[in-house]
């Protein structure tokens, strides 16, 4: 991008509560200078010319409630700087990383480790979620207090929820105070070996089935603890059934919640067995519950859409599928491929898709809305039209080797951003 640019017509959403205008803006070495008439004046003033995007849209950056980094600074897998790298690529402008670690952070001398290693100058946002339990081992409580006073956002464990004495315990004692409380409804000894949903599809391709209960039950437990205890902060993640959806909205006052990118765009219909995209966790369902989860999504039942990246290597894709650590990684790919599943078909509006990527989980991980705001480096610019195609060698790929649809081609990218890495 050029030092100075005024984008005049382009889209612009300017926040929550806003709605995508046909206006200019004014951009300046990355950062944000002004908007409309101002801008126009201001390039007037410095002789530079509009450059019409008019299908183009200028907006704030997106925020991932949740993903895992378990090598952040070392190695030859992903770190805190191609993380980074990916997000900005993506239009992310804020991470939380969850617990889950070489080094579980679950007290604070990990947590200020990782803040020192930290480059202070970047503008993608590493959040630290501290551990709910010592080492995630859901048996002893961490010390709650002490991580939030060190900089964690909240409090969470894995992806597996955390026994429920142990979790009205934490409540009970309250060191978290009103910060939230991550916690997956997935309960692996219901789910067993299962991994995929269990449906037609899944005993036609010999896949061990993953009972709905081992959502459903769990997610029961935690309503009824929402309830019990509405001073704390309680949050749903992944959210992956119809059955869910239908719980949550139940609720006369539902828990903040979210559900992965990958389960609003993909079912066990959809998915070769030879595809890394269906070793997922939480499992993947059936059409319906796909078309429930983006129901939810829209409605707002459902906070957030997370990009939940886990990591894998090279040597990690080479194991049997049922072998392999669950999970997929891409930032970069997540914007795209939700903008051309919903929005271009019209089943979604622009506002609708920001709210899930950005505003709401800004209220999931309970930080302040990203916004379009002068003076900010905090914006994106995307062209729907763009088509590219995934590759591990594309610009601001991960460093993971568990990117989805890698060769195909996508229409729309972000084609540029203020985020320094």
């Amino acid at each position: 991008m050029n030092d100075t640019l005024l984008l005049d017509p382009v889209r612009v959403l300017r926040g929550p509560g806003h709605s995508v205008q046909l206006g200019a803006v004014l951009i300046h070495q990355g950062v944000l200078v002004g908007f409309d008439n101002e801008a126009r004046q201001q390039a007037l003033g410095l002789g530079i010319k509009a450059s019409p995007a008019p299908d183009q849209l200028v907006a704030p950056c997106l925020v991932d409630p949740h993903s895992i980094l378990e090598t952040p600074f070392s190695g030859d897998q992903e770190t805190a700087v191609s993380l980074r790298h990916c997000a900005a690529a993506g239009g992310y402008g804020q991470i939380g990383l969850l617990p889950r670690s070489s080094s579980w952070r679950d007290c604070p001398e990990r947590l200020q480790g990782f803040s020192l290693e930290q480059d202070q100058t970047a503008t993608v946002r590493l959040h630290l979620w501290g551990g709910f339990s010592r080492g995630g081992k859901a048996d002893e409580l961490a010390p709650h207090g002490d991580l939030l006073e060190h900089g964690a956002i909240g409090l969470a464990d894995d992806d597996a929820v955390v026994p429920t004495p142990l979790l009205e315990r934490g409540l009970l004692l309250g060191e978290m105070g009103g910060c939230p409380v991550l916690v997956a409804p997935r309960d692996p000894a219901l789910q067993g070996e299962g991994l995929v949903r269990e449906g037609v599809e899944t005993l036609r391709a010999g896949w061990p089935a993953d009972p709905i209960t081992s959502e459903t039950v769990p997610l029961s437990q935690l309503l009824l603890l929402h309830q019990r205890h509405p001073e704390r902060q309680l949050r749903l993640m992944n959210l992956s059934t119809a059955a869910a959806v239908q719980q949550l909205s139940g609720c006369e006052f539902p828990p903040l919640s979210s559900v992965s990118w990958w389960h609003l765009l993909t079912d066990r219909s959809m998915l070769a067995s030879s595809d890394p995209g269906w070793r997922v966790c939480p499992s993947l369902g059936g059409p319906d519950d796909r078309e429930q989860l983006i129901q939810a999504v829209q409605q707002r039942t459902i906070t957030a859409v997370s990009v939940h990246a886990v990591p894998l290597d090279a040597e990690d894709m080479l194991l049997p599928g049922d072998q392999r650590p669950a999970g997929l990684s891409g930032h970069h790919v997540v914007l795209a491929a939700l903008w051309n599943a919903l929005v271009r078909p019209g089943r979604w509006t622009t506002e609708d898709l920001w709210q899930a990527l950005s505003f709401g989980p800004s209220a999931l991980i309970d930080q302040p809305p990203e916004q379009l705001e002068q003076g900010s480096r905090r914006w994106l610019l995307f062209d729907p039209d763009q088509r590219w195609s995934i590759s591990s060698n594309t610009p601001g790929a991960p460093r993971a080797a568990n990117i989805p649809w890698l060769g195909r081609e996508l229409q729309g990218r972000v084609v540029a951003c203020g985020l320094n890495c």
